[in-house]
């Protein structure tokens, strides 16, 4: 095998036509480049240079290991180059994969913060709630996966997977305008108890349950549904109630609902992940950054969003 870190000195020599020049042109001193010269011939087992008037004369196995070192240098040179527009943010790309109302609300933010930063970053984004995104970001099918989980949901992280908390999103009670308690500020989810409801995406609707239980009441739940606006056609249609992430709200809500938060409810957590390893890449440290200033910019503790 050809060691290539003796590739760019080679073709200094036969570019500048003598160890010398080499030297001079790569900055080295000319017993390095003499070195360097005689471990690439023992590497490959047969003379390269023959000494001829005073110079340099390529054997027959020089003249085919010139042919190619031109090659493998610029081949060589462009990768590093390209190596460094991707650490420097000058280049590359990033794979997200986010769930629905965060890819309509903090993934926008985001991604208009890091081609503002870094013009030439590509970015692609993919849609999946957990544990799929969690999943796919273990198999490598993305860099960055937006998650969120409940208090009594385990973390995901570990050894291979490292989190960044974006931000803590407050769970409301979804009604219809003229119900009777859509007047009130906030409400005790004990006084929903004899309501019917409309449950969203499975972990959503595992903390529900556990909620209702924890507040004395086994939910009467007439619909199921992972439609955010079909949750609130039927709250506006009348025909139940429902508890939604105030982040849904934000950015979508239907005329005829009110959302109004329920005293004493944890709220669910919203985490950018990663693999640790993928920490070091420049594009997934910079982006997981940004989320955690847009995640720390976007206000969802007051009432005026729902």
């Amino acid at each position: 095998m050809v060691d290539p870190r003796y590739i760019g000195v080679f073709h200094a020599v036969v570019r500048n036509g003598s160890y010398t020049a080499a030297a001079r042109s790569l900055g080295y001193s000319q017993p390095a480049v003499s070195q360097q010269m005689r471990a690439l011939e023992r590497s490959l087992d047969t003379p390269l240079f023959l000494r001829a008037g005073g110079g340099l004369e390529l054997t027959e196995a020089g003249r085919i290991l010139a042919a190619h070192a031109e090659s493998v240098v610029g081949d060589l040179t462009a990768a590093g180059n390209k190596i460094a527009a991707v650490r420097e943010l000058r280049s590359g790309s990033i794979r997200l994969c986010a769930f629905p109302s965060a890819s309509a609300t903090l993934v926008p933010r985001a991604v208009a913060r890091a081609t503002e930063r870094h013009p030439d970053l590509r970015i692609r984004l993919s849609e999946a709630e957990p544990p799929d995104s969690l999943e796919a970001l273990r198999r490598g099918d993305c860099d960055i996966a937006l998650a969120f989980s409940y208090p009594d949901t385990a973390e995901p992280c570990g050894e291979e997977i490292v989190g960044k908390a974006v931000l803590d999103d407050p769970l409301v009670a979804v009604l219809p305008t003229g119900h009777e308690l859509a007047e009130r500020e906030s409400v005790e989810l004990a006084e929903l108890a004899g309501q019917r409801w409309i449950a969203g995406c499975p972990r959503c609707r595992e903390h529900f349950t556990r909620s209702c239980s924890a507040a004395g009441f086994e939910p009467d739940i007439a619909f199921t549904t992972d439609d955010n606006l079909a949750v609130q056609g039927l709250v506006a249609a009348g025909v139940g109630i429902a508890l939604m992430p105030a982040l849904v709200l934000s950015f979508l809500r239907h005329p005829n609902v009110v959302g109004r938060r329920v005293a004493g409810l944890e709220h669910r957590r919203v985490t950018a992940y990663a693999l640790r390893e993928q920490h070091r890449i420049p594009a997934t440290a910079s982006m997981l950054d940004i989320f955690g200033e847009v995640g720390a910019e976007m206000s969802l503790g007051d009432n005026s969003q729902l």
